[in-house]
């Protein structure tokens, strides 16, 4: 089992002057290393074959990978002795992250989708950087002990689990300050096989839109906190004096950092409103229900500043994490999980009869012709999505199948541990 935690960091001068020369240094790493595999692809994407025989053509490098990237950090170093401050690991996985970038650019993830090209990191973008190993015993009281830094102070707002080791230590700069991540891991605790079978009685079905951020298929309602668009006055005060500033001033930054924090806050609110929100839910039922929306594509409509402050994605993967570590290790295929359904009609049709209601967005409220019934219209769409996790579109009053073509509406449902 894996999991991580997050500190605030308090260091001194040295330690932040330490820190910041680091994160320079290794920021033109980063972007030497990537150009480098720039101008190889360049120089080599095409077939020998495919080269005009009237040019010459020059002999074929090697291929910049990872392993020869390392090995030659040591002429780096000779070259440039102030990368010699610079903890050995810490800089091997600046090439690491070179690697990662760049495959990523040819390689598609598990959705089949392919990431654009790796950029290179202009002043001030290279943020974090990460001890692959350190000693276990590295926090004391309430100083951890980084290598070639020293003993720096952090808020221990919470101990480390018993039976965790620490597996790796990432220093990350935010507007706010600096935050040390611990990556943790109990290879005591077995991993959960989520194989709940979702049912009518252990399921919940969840509608999120933009009156409330979800509705659940009990009936219940939580309302949407808005917290960018309520934090929107205070935005405009302090970038109105940014666009005064001088760009790359003293002055422009200062103004800038205080709009970061901003957005920090904004962020921080939003991001605890999804975890108390998805505990609540997993709470209530062992499958959590929800449509397979296209957040990406929703977020470029005329709703995009509305889709991003409630932060759907955001939730829906916190869900997802929180539904796998719900469970108690003594309980054997205890998990949870949840299931993504497909969104297509959830809203039109009726959650009683099955019958297809059209209706625009504005009409808030659903009222079937065929069988009579008044409901909310998000409430009726979250009935509809947990019926299509358990399985059918619709029970009848009587418990029989209707056969109106229901079943063409049955989703495929995606369970994501």
């Amino acid at each position: 089992m894996r999991t991580a935690y997050q500190y605030k960091l308090l260091p001194n001068k040295e330690q932040i002057a330490t820190i910041e020369m680091w994160l320079e240094l290794l920021r033109r790493q980063y972007n030497y290393r990537l150009g480098e595999r720039f101008s190889w692809w360049e120089e080599n994407r095409c077939p020998v074959n495919a080269c005009p025989l009237v040019m010459p053509i020059p002999q074929l490098r090697d291929n910049p990978d990872y392993y020869s990237q390392k090995r030659d950090l040591v002429n780096t170093k000779d070259k440039f002795p102030e990368y010699k401050l610079i903890h050995s690991q810490v800089l091997q996985d600046c090439t690491k992250r070179v690697k990662l970038a760049f495959d990523r650019w040819f390689k598609a993830d598990k959705n089949g989708d392919k990431l654009g090209k790796p950029r290179f990191k202009r002043k001030g973008r290279y943020r974090s950087f990460c001890y692959p190993q350190i000693k276990q015993d590295c926090i004391e009281g309430n100083k951890i002990n980084l290598p070639k830094i020293g003993k720096v102070k952090l808020i221990q707002h919470r101990p480390i689990p018993e039976g965790f080791q620490i597996q790796t230590v990432t220093i990350s700069r935010k507007a706010d300050g600096y935050y040390v991540t611990l990556s943790l891991e109990d290879k005591s605790v077995p991993q959960f096989t989520t194989e709940v079978k979702p049912t009518s009685e252990n399921t919940l079905g969840i509608d999120m839109g933009l009156k409330d951020f979800l509705v659940t298929s009990n009936g219940e309602s939580v309302p949407i906190p808005q917290y960018y668009r309520s934090s929107q006055k205070r935005l405009k005060t302090l970038q109105k004096p940014l666009s005064r500033k001088k760009k790359g001033s003293k002055r422009c930054l200062k103004a800038l950092l205080a709009v970061a924090k901003q957005h920090k806050k904004v962020a921080d609110k939003r991001k605890d409103f999804h975890f108390k929100t998805a505990n609540e839910l997993l709470s209530k039922a062992e499958v959590i229900a929800h449509e397979n929306l296209n957040i990406k594509g929703l977020a470029k409509t005329r709703l995009s500043k509305s889709i991003n402050d409630a932060g759907w994605d955001q939730f829906l993967s916190i869900l997802a994490v929180k539904a796998v570590s719900a469970a108690p290790p003594e309980e054997a295929n205890a998990g949870q999980k949840t299931i993504a359904v497909n969104p297509k009609n959830t809203s039109q049709d009726c959650s009683n009869c099955g019958e297809k209601v059209p209706k625009e967005l504005d009409i808030r409220t659903h009222s079937c012709p065929h069988c009579g019934i008044l409901i909310d219209r998000d409430l009726n769409a979250a009935i509809n999505i947990k019926n299509r996790a358990v399985g059918h579109s619709v029970l009848k009053a009587r418990g029989a199948r209707r056969n109106t073509g229901a079943t063409k509406r049955e989703a495929h449902t995606i369970a994501s541990a």
